[in-house]
């Protein structure tokens, strides 16, 4: 299976989410070499769309194969249009601890932070 070139989207992780990813990959048995995580777009949330991380063994065709802090990231093409210039980063604050992303694609958003439209 050939890696689809990605001039199309541009998707960063920061130092402090690439650290927490990789935990939940040590914490994955038996993980194959060609293992990353999937960062999706689904319909959903309170604003139209969500954010989506699932550790998935291989890439499908189509994906957009990233490689941040050394983590390996699929994006399919439907994703890759709202995650262009998008930042994942992992924040702890009182309210607890988790994945924020920062996107610049977003026209409007909710409270939760977790769900946005474009």
């Amino acid at each position: 299976m050939s890696a689809v070139a990605a001039p199309g989207v541009e998707l960063n992780v920061t130092e402090s989410a690439a650290v927490e990813i990789k935990k939940f990959f040590e914490g994955e048995d038996d993980l194959p070499e060609t293992a990353g995580l999937r960062v999706r777009v689904v319909p959903g949330g309170c604003s139209g769309f969500q954010y989506s991380l699932n550790i998935e063994e291989e890439s499908r065709q189509g994906d957009h194969i990233l490689d941040r802090h050394g983590i390996r990231l699929f994006v399919d093409m439907f994703s890759a249009q709202y995650l262009n210039g998008v930042v994942i980063d992992h924040t702890t604050n009182m309210m607890g601890s988790g994945f924020t992303f920062e996107n610049p694609n977003a026209t409007g958003g909710c409270g939760c932070g977790t769900s946005f439209s474009a």
